[in-house]
Parts: structure tokens; C-alpha cells; sequence
């Protein structure tokens, strides 16, 4: 159901806090023209952990009314709190979202039974839901014997893959009929080469162009233009995980004139030797 390119759009602020809803519609513009599949908004890089209910939901509002559905829009509503990502996700569906991410249960660690049934209990709803598995934050992976068995609920249709494995896209191919998402940009076609069908990504809110050549370019087989674009641009992809995300690609989006930086505790600004290094990137890449 979702293919192609998805921006994890960040949030933007103003110089007091406040959410920059008028910078986040020119944003949204942006990858609109560059041609994305699909907005993912208050996901991770869009800073969700800082976003009060009200605000998290009028931001998924604003990217619904403005992709006006021109791109589809995947409403990051997860919570390590059932009943709120219940929440969360029925003010998505009913403000019109195509899907929904789950991230996997955060700090509480459940086992895997626990994650089954969290996971269907959102799924219960009937807004398409895309599995967040990243081990990373969570502390705790969705096992692909889990996957197997979630695949099953008609509403769960695909899964975001952040650990860092393309083995993990095979095994979950190998054993079920879901659909799978890169979470890594840099790890975009590897994945792509087995079997998933695109990206949730981070560098495509500065080089949407480029993340949209990678991956319908081997989806339409062209795969010598999706590696020469690939290695082209990796080292932009992989620089922008030299700090937290979302840090460093809202600095480089501060670099480009495209939002502030401005951060909500406890995120804040990198180190003036990471700024410099991502300011060599973008200029060997072409975009500074």
C-alpha cells in the first residue's frame, strides 16, 4: 500500500518555541514539487516526544490540509502508552490520514505478546498501520516471528525497518506478505534489493530530488542509476546521523535557509565541529 519516498518531515519552531506552522506548509511545498510519495509528520524527526496532544494533532491537521492529497500521509501516533496511541491515531484517521506509524513501545520494554497486542489494538481501529521497528530507542526489536504474526490483522500492512539490517528484510519477506520500509536512508537500496518498496526519510526533507531518483529508479529497475545516485550522496545520508536526529538535518535545513534552528529541550544545537562537518557535506554535495 505505501511505496516510494516518505519525508519523516521535522517540526519546525519559531524563535519562542512555538510550532512555525506557516514555515511547516512552505516545507511541505517543497516535496510536493520534488515529486515525494508521502509526508510522515511527528514521527521522530518531527520531534513528537516535545509536542503537546493539541499540538501533535493540529500538525498532522496542517499536513493532511496542505498535501491535500497530493502525497499520502502516514500520521506518526505511536505512544509506549496503548490507550494514548489509540488516541492519537483516532484524531488522525478522523482528520482524513492514509496510515498511521507505530513506533514499538518505548522505555516499558514490553515482550513480544505485549507488542502483539499493543500493535492490534491500534490496527483494531482500521487506519492502515506502519510498524516502527527501531531497537535503537525502543530498547526492545519486534521480533519477525511477531511481524509474521501482525501481518495477519487486514490493517497492518507494512513495517518501518530501523535496525540497521538488511537480513531483517529478508527474513520478514521470506516469511510473510508485508510490506517494508527502509528507515535508514543509507540502507535505502540494499533493502530496496531484497525486497522493500521504499523509505521513510530523514535526508529527503534537504534532498528530496535525490531520495526520489534512488528509489524509483530501482523500483522501475534502473538499478546502475539508483547505485551511481546512492553512492553520489551517501555520505550526505549517513552525515545526517552524526548527532541525534533530528539535530543535524535541521541544522543543515537552517544552513539552506529552509527553517530555524530552534529545538526543544532537552534536544539542542550540535557541537561547532559536527556544524562544520555537515557544512563540508552539503558543499561537496552540491547543496550549499
Amino acid at each position: 500500500m505505501f511505496r516510494g519516498v516518505y519525508t519523516a518531515i521535522v517540526t519546525p519552531f519559531n524563535t519562542d518555541g512555538s510550532v512555525d506552522y506557516n514555515c511547516l506548509k512552505d516545507l511541505i511545498e517543497k516535496q510536493a514539487a520534488a515529486g515525494v510519495d508521502g509526508i510522515v509528520p511527528v514521527g521522530t524527526t518531527g520531534e513528537s516526544p516535545t509536542l503537546d496532544y493539541d499540538e501533535h494533532s493540529r500538525v498532522i491537521d496542517v499536513v493532511i490540509e496542505n498535501c491535500a492529497g497530493r502525497m499520502k500521509v502516514i500520521a506518526g501516533t505511536g505512544a509506549n502508552c496503548t490507550r494514548e496511541a489509540i488516541e492519537l491515531t483516532k484524531r488522525a484517521k478522523d482528520a482524513g490520514a492514509d496510515g498511521t506509524l507505530q513506533v514499538t513501545p518505548y522505555y516499558n520494554k514490553p515482550n513480544q505478546e505485549g507488542l502483539y497486542r499493543h500493535f492490534s489494538a491500534v490496527a483494531d481501529l482500521g487506519l492502515p498501520v506502519v510498524l516502527y521497528n527501531v531497537p535503537g530507542r525502543s530498547g526492545k526489536p519486534i521480533s519477525v516471528e511477531t511481524i509474521r504474526r501482525l501481518s495477519e490483522h487486514p490493517s497492518i500492512v507494512c513495517v518501518k525497518e530501523a535496525g540497521g539490517s538488511v537480513d531483517r528484510v529478508s527474513a520478514i519477506k521470506s516469511c510473510c506478505d508485508i510490506g517494508v520500509l527502509s528507515g535508514d536512508d543509507a540502507l535505502t537500496l540494499p533493502m530496496m534489493s531484497v525486497g522493500a518498496q521504499g523509505v521513510i526519510s530523514v535526508a529527503s526533507n534537504i534532498v528530496p530530488e535525490i531520495m526520489v531518483k534512488i528509489v524509483h529508479s530501482a523500483a522501475e529497475g534502473n538499478w546502475q542509476q539508483a547505485q551511481e545516485t546512492h553512492l553520489k550522496y551517501h555520505k550526505l545520508m549517513s552525515d545526517m546521523f552524526l548527532d541525534t536526529n533530528p539535530i543535524p538535518v535541521k541544522c543543515a535545513m537552517a544552513m539552506m535557509g529552509l527553517c530555524q534552528e530552534v529545538y526543544r529541550l532537552p534536544l539542542c544545537e550540535c557541537n561547532a565541529n559536527i556544524k562544520e562537518k555537515l557544512r563540508e557535506t552539503l558543499v561537496a554535495a552540491g547543496v550549499l
